[in-house]
Parts: structure tokens; C-alpha cells; sequence
């Protein structure tokens, strides 16, 4: 466990506004928030719009074959990445609440989405 202050900047953002089927987008910002973790990086990942959708229990791989991004999801913990926010309006168009998701969130309203990445060094959009 790393011990963070509060008021310091965490390391890294990753923002994901892609679901998880139609290109690989999502996968591509799980491995590169998995990686930066993996050096030592504190990784918060942040679900914006059809993002919202990798967090919704139960899925199926998609139509083309692609793997579900539900197994790299459970191996977030491991690898100490706890902060997961989700974009509050986008849980709306899915019809669910945080509590429905596979994994523990938190919602972040959209006004407070700015004061979210302010407090991180780098941010990168998938």
C-alpha cells in the first residue's frame, strides 16, 4: 500500500470514455494505467461516457471475439490502483447506479471533474 497526502498530486489520470467492444481503446488505457503502476506510479482511472460500460458485471466477450475487459479489471487491485471515479451522467444512459457496477467507484459529478484532474500530474485520454 502506498501512502498518499491528500493534498499531493497522484502521478497519473487515465481517462476512459470507450466501451469495451467496437476497438480496443479501453484495453489500451487498462494496460497503460496496469503499466504505470507496475513502476511505482499512483494510477486513478476515470470512466467518462460509454467508458462507464467496462463496469457493468456480466459481460460477454465482444462480437469479434474480443475478450471482455472484466478479468483486467479485477487485476486493477492488484496492482494497487483503488482510485476508479466514474462521470456521474454517464451511468444514467447504462440505467444504473454505482452500486450495480462490478467494482467499488466513486462518482464524480461533472463539476467536479475539473478539480479531478487538476489533482494529477499527467492525464492521458483513451
Amino acid at each position: 500500500m502506498h501512502d498518499h497526502d491528500e493534498n499531493s498530486p497522484r502521478d497519473l489520470l487515465v481517462i476512459l470514455r470507450h466501451g469495451p467492444h467496437g476497438s480496443s481503446w479501453l484495453r489500451e488505457g487498462l494496460d497503460a494505467a496496469l503499466v504505470a503502476a507496475a513502476f511505482g506510479q499512483s494510477v486513478s482511472l476515470l470512466f467518462m461516457g460509454e467508458g462507464a460500460a467496462a463496469l457493468v458485471p456480466g459481460q460477454q466477450p465482444g462480437p469479434l471475439g474480443q475478450k471482455g475487459t472484466a478479468a483486467t479489471l479485477e487485476m486493477l487491485e492488484m496492482y494497487d490502483i483503488e482510485t476508479l471515479l466514474v462521470e456521474e451522467q454517464a451511468l444514467s444512459p447504462l440505467g444504473l447506479a454505482a452500486d450495480d457496477l462490478m467494482l467499488e467507484v466513486e462518482v464524480v459529478s461533472t463539476g467536479a471533474l475539473s478539480g479531478v484532474l487538476s489533482a494529477h500530474r499527467l492525464v492521458l485520454t483513451f
